[in-house]
């Protein structure tokens, strides 16, 4: 069993979404997956990594049509475990590097919502996208999350005083990045190193997001409030997630991107 196997055969991610403030990462997504749909009146949907099901679950159950491809048995199983055999989903076990099952040009939409996280090297990262990006039909859109490099500097290594441990562990580099390999989990990126990505596939950006925003700072606030401030939270995150002055602090990142 590997790093990430274990790693989520223990976690609750399930729980994590559904947490108060794991709402707003999960809704953001969700409003911005409901754009990418606008106008197709049944759009084929891929999501690659597509973990315990949260997405590709409630998708399915709208009646949209789901491929969902996930590396980890665990997950998989659970993901099963929510279907009542009618929804129209199809569920493969396989790894983001390599889609070879599944067609050039078949997908109006495809979502990388995990895989990214768990990917330490420029070139699996290309290769993740560069399949991705083949599977989706010309005009589709792909949806690409990460996990933000400057929260994890603050909350983690600061915040947490790790400042030490890392530092003697040589987990950071002279300008403050984050060094991760597979036994640490979560790769961490910045702003411009999505950029780089998406200049090596044929896409144009439609927008990057920041799907939790300053959530994740304040947690425990998010979750202690009521239904009225929540929705009030909601509706300032909304108001602030594009803009790309704050993008790099945010914990979550969408990349939405259009295939050319």
């Amino acid at each position: 069993m590997n790093y990430l196997e274990q790693y989520y055969n223990n976690y609750d991610e399930e729980g994590r979404l559904l947490s108060r403030h794991g709402q707003v990462e999960y809704l953001t997504t969700m409003r911005y997956i409901e754009e990418c749909l606008e106008g197709i009146l049944t759009p084929s949907i891929l999501e690659v990594g597509a973990g315990t099901g949260r997405y590709s679950v409630t998708l399915a159950k709208q009646g949209r049509h789901v491929t969902a491809v996930e590396l980890i048995e665990h997950n998989l199983e659970i993901l099963k475990s929510k279907l009542e055999g009618t929804e129209p989903i199809t569920t493969i076990q396989g790894n983001a590097l390599d889609l070879s099952q599944l067609s050039d040009n078949s997908f109006d939409l495809t979502m990388l919502l995990g895989p990214m996280y768990h990917l330490y090297t420029k070139n699996e990262k290309q290769r993740a996208l560069s399949e991705a990006v083949r599977v989706t039909k010309p005009g589709g859109h792909i949806l690409v999350a990460y996990c933000m490099n400057e929260p994890t500097i603050i909350q983690y290594v600061f915040g947490l005083n790790h400042l030490h441990e890392v530092m003697a562990l040589n987990m950071l580099t002279s300008d403050w990045h984050c060094i991760s390999e597979p036994k640490d989990l979560f790769e961490m990126v910045r702003t411009e190193e999505i950029a780089d990505l998406d200049s090596t596939v044929p896409v144009k950006r439609i927008k990057l997001v920041a799907t939790d925003g300053a959530t994740n700072y304040k947690r425990e606030y998010i979750d202690a409030m009521d239904d009225e401030t929540f929705g009030k939270w909601m509706d300032y995150h909304f108001t602030i997630c594009e803009r790309q002055d704050l993008i790099g602090a945010s914990h979550h990142t969408l990349d939405i991107l259009q295939k050319v």
